[in-house]
């Protein structure tokens, strides 16, 4: 068996108020079934919609579906990072919809404080099973399982709106030592000094300096 994960964008934010109190959700479809993804892989419906219904049952139900914040190297859930929890899965088509409530963890402020920057983030669904090669494409076999329906991850929009809080010092940036004081001074250092031409290129690079703080655990 290998690790399996896809990447769909197509999210909406939405926000709900429950006695008084308002929290963040994202909502929107987490897997497709029947369709090659940009992996060149394709998830037969039966196999996809059996995996979801045993996920709802052992994870969501129980309120034990949660998610990470970045793209982890394995299957486990690493609590620390948790940054979601999944509140409802259901077939809509060929496609597993999804909702996820942004939790108040220091990895889910992280999420929170990106949207509200602008960021369009994404989801990446996390799971284990082996392929087979059918007419040149790779399909999904029926011993698949998911560890998570969706990881948050990031698309181009990221970057900028990480920046943009480094440089106006926001608290979120320091929660739980996620990004230490010398981290967040060099990264400002480098953006200042950067070139007009050269701004892009260093704001992915500091992004990227982020999510690799964010692989590593912190005790």
């Amino acid at each position: 068996m290998r690790l399996i994960t896809e990447i769909t964008e197509d999210l909406e934010y939405i926000t709900e108020e429950i006695k008084g109190k308002k929290s963040l959700y994202i909502q929107g479809p987490f897997m497709m079934a029947e369709v090659k993804n940009r992996n060149g892989r394709i998830y037969p419906a039966e196999v996809l919609f059996k995996e979801m219904k045993r996920y709802n049952e052992n994870y969501v139900a129980k309120n034990r579906a949660f998610g990470e914040l970045g793209h982890p190297e394995g299957p486990n859930i690493n609590l620390e990072r948790v940054s979601h929890m999944i509140t409802e899965l259901k077939q809509d088509g060929n496609n597993v919809w999804g909702k996820a409530k942004i939790m108040d963890t220091p990895y889910g402020q992280i999420v929170q404080n990106l949207i509200s920057n602008g960021a369009q983030l994404g989801v990446s669904s996390r799971g284990m099973g082996t392929l087979e090669e059918k007419n040149g494409t790779k399909v999904v076999k029926d011993d698949f399982y998911l560890a998570t329906a969706a990881d948050i991850v990031a698309d181009p929009s990221a970057p900028d709106a990480f920046v943009e809080g480094i440089m106006e010092g926001r608290e979120w940036i320091w929660n739980n030592g996620i990004l230490k004081e010398r981290t967040v001074e060099s990264i400002q250092k480098c953006i200042k000094g950067a070139c007009s031409c050269e701004l892009a290129e260093t704001k992915i690079q500091a992004f990227e300096t982020f999510l690799n703080e964010l692989k590593t655990p912190k005790l």
